[in-house]
């Protein structure tokens, strides 16, 4: 996790960002400052249940979305690391290599896979916002996006064994879904998704056979619940077995049938990150998955 000092939503993604505010509630002064408590008490949250929280510092005013650090990099069984294309200019400050270096001092790092470089030519891939990854059932659900490029899918997909499932989704007024992590989220025993959004039927189809044959239950969010982050949750493991974390807005938008449904496999956990949720992403963005073998 990165906690930001000088947090605001980030003018450089707002064109193509969907569920960015366009009106900022406040000062950015009051936002960095509500962002910068939100991080310190999703940390306690998460520590508190038993979740090993590697928080970094960032004091840097160029870089407003730091909060989200999935983007920019990824971690892999196998000793396995990729390094992303970034689509917005000033995100491709926020990759660090402290942090690189930790992860190497702390866990096996065999393998760095740099696809930055394609920032050159204008390909991008956005890690595991662009990217919702099936670890199970090895497949890469990847919404097409600016922010998604198929070469750079799939030479991700090549490299570390996934199967690369592209299509096209869309909120109520026909704008593209900017990250597949607000769409959907694989837990080990159930899927949240939003169906409706997937504008191709035969792929709408497709991925939900698809999610069905992995013998996960299918839990259907609709398009308004994803405008609440409900499809922005992440599974993982605490001191008393599998959690699903998500924001206290999704939470709220969460009906009783759809809570109980996760209780069954995953103690639900949610955190307030609404000031955080201003820039268009939610816990599951905050979240920089660790797939390594400690040292």
């Amino acid at each position: 996790m990165i906690r930001p000092h000088h947090f605001l939503p980030n003018p450089q993604t707002l064109a193509d960002n969907g569920f960015q505010s366009q009106q900022l509630p406040s000062s950015a002064a009051s936002i960095a400052k509500a962002a910068y408590h939100e991080v310190s008490q999703a940390y306690e949250v998460l520590t508190s249940h038993g979740i090993k929280v590697h928080l970094f510092e960032d004091d840097s005013s160029t870089t407003p979305d730091s909060v989200f650090p999935n983007n920019w990099f990824s971690s892999h069984h196998g000793g396995q690391l990729a390094i992303y294309p970034m689509y917005a200019k000033n995100r491709r400050l926020e990759r660090r290599a402290d942090i690189i270096a930790m992860l190497k001092q702390n866990y096996y790092v065999q393998h760095i896979i740099d696809y930055s470089g394609l920032e050159q030519d204008n390909i991008y891939l956005e890690g595991t916002g662009a990217m919702v990854l099936d670890h199970i059932e090895r497949v890469a659900y990847t919404v097409n996006s600016k922010r998604a490029n198929p070469q750079a899918l799939a030479s991700f997909c090549s490299h570390f064994n996934y199967q690369a499932m592209l299509f096209d989704a869309s909120d109520n007024t026909g704008k593209a879904i900017y990250h597949s992590n607000v769409l959907m989220a694989i837990a080990s025993q159930f899927v949240l998704i939003a169906p409706e959004m997937i504008t191709q039927a035969n792929k709408r189809d497709e991925i939900l056979q698809r999610l069905k044959r992995s013998g996960r239950e299918i839990i259907t969010l609709t398009a308004q619940q994803i405008t609440q982050f409900c499809g922005n949750g992440i599974e993982l493991q605490g001191k008393h077995g599998a959690l699903f974390v998500v924001s206290s807005t999704a939470y709220n938008a969460l009906s009783a049938q759809q809570i109980a449904t996760i209780n069954q496999s995953a103690q639900l956990v949610p955190i307030n990150v609404s000031t955080i949720e201003l820039a268009g992403g939610s816990i599951r963005c905050m979240l920089a998955g660790i797939h390594l073998s400690p040292r």
